[in-house]
């Protein structure tokens, strides 16, 4: 098995910058990319081995980390985001797990996602786009432990609502870690209810934790009310220079 933190390591390739050609170049370019996209992910498509106990769903792995204090954006992130690998039986999930590092040990703005396949760590993909997110924020120290219950949890399907779950998530930062595991409908209360509940269960959180309920569609409108707020105070101090300059 192939360590996973070259896996990393190698696919960190930066930049994708590509020549510009003619028009009619650069669409059968892309026709072609499409196509091998598509070839790539038929091919790409995991199944149990001989022997194995099969997960009732495929899943991936994720990694992603940014400079804190940018401006986020979709395009950023989604270049940003680094595919691990895809599982489909508990023996090949313990074979990626294994060779992980722990949220625990990880610096910076650190992220690791576990999302069914074919699902993007994104709130933009459609089978995240109305649905939403628990929260909780952990303090130092707890998010290795919280974070393989969770996953656990996760593939052994202990949630009960059906195809909702869509995903979770362990961001660890400077001063606290948050974990957060996302559903499909944020409309539909009693899954949510019941996904709360669940996880208070398998995290054995104290009866006086705060959970936070956020949907995608406020995710989004608080970053680009941020990022028109930051834009607002680039301006304002390049007038002040320049008024200061004169």
């Amino acid at each position: 098995c192939v360590s996973i933190k070259s896996s990393l390591k190698d696919d960190d390739s930066g930049d994708h910058d590509q020549d510009q050609g003619s028009p009619k170049d650069s669409e059968k370019e892309k026709t072609d990319e499409e196509d091998k996209e598509q070839n790539s992910s038929k091919k790409k498509m995991v199944v149990p081995g001989a022997g194995e106990h099969p997960l009732q769903y495929n899943y991936t792995f994720w990694y992603s980390r940014r400079t804190p204090g940018r401006p986020a954006s979709t395009q950023s992130y989604e270049q940003n985001i680094k595919q691990i690998g895809s599982f489909a039986s508990v023996e090949q999930f313990w074979r990626f797990y294994s060779h992980m590092i722990r949220p625990g040990d990880l610096t910076g703005h650190s992220d690791f996602h576990l999302f069914k396949e074919g699902i993007k760590p994104m709130w933009e993909d459609d089978a995240n786009k109305m649905g939403g997110k628990w929260i909780i924020r952990l303090r130092k120290g707890l998010a290795s432990r919280c974070w393989e219950n969770l996953i656990l949890a996760m593939l052994g399907e202990q949630f009960m609502v059906g195809e909702e779950i869509c995903g979770a998530v362990v961001s660890v930062r400077f001063q606290e870690d948050i974990i957060s595991i996302w559903n499909k409908t944020a409309s539909d209360q009693a899954t949510t209810a019941r996904i709360r509940d669940t996880l208070r269960r398998v995290l054995n959180l104290p009866p006086n934790t705060i959970m936070e309920y956020k949907t995608h569609t406020d995710s989004i409108k608080y970053v680009l009310y941020c990022n028109r707020s930051c834009f607002k105070n680039l301006e304002i101090s390049k007038t002040i220079v320049i008024f200061l300059a004169v």
